[in-house]
């Protein structure tokens, strides 16, 4: 049974900064993505950085990467499989960004892979306000 365990949320003011970090129970070779989602208040899920660790055929996937719009230039998504780690690094934060962030990992991507229902394992949650 994987675990992923999500830490690093917080609160800070617009502008600032967050790293959040996923460590996984065991090695993540055989996971194809692994991502950060998050769910604002009153909203559903949404993908918000994916990185392809396996193509489909199970080869290198060269850490391809996907992020939503609203994040692109701000967030980076990256990994240190030594420690079986996946990090979010959050910067110039805004209100909007407030919600909770979960991490995620899954044995294929999908054609989709920052949607949601792609991913089988999933972190407990690190809340991240963010206020003006």
């Amino acid at each position: 049974q994987v675990q992923l365990v999500d830490s690093g949320g917080g609160s800070v003011q617009s502008g600032g900064s967050l790293r959040l970090s996923c460590v996984a129970s065991r090695q993540s070779y055989n996971f194809h993505c692994m991502g950060w989602f998050r769910q604002r208040p009153g909203k559903e899920r949404e993908g918000v950085a994916v990185t392809e660790l396996l193509d489909a055929d199970g080869g290198d996937a060269d850490g391809k990467q996907h992020y939503v719009d609203s994040v692109k230039g701000r967030f980076t998504i990256s990994q240190d499989r030594a420690k079986n780690t996946l990090y979010l690094q959050m910067n110039n934060l805004q209100p909007e960004d407030t919600a909770m962030y979960y991490c995620a990992a899954s044995a294929f991507c999908g054609v989709y892979p920052l949607m949601p229902s792609v991913y089988n394992y999933w972190g407990q949650g690190t809340q991240v306000t963010v206020s003006s």
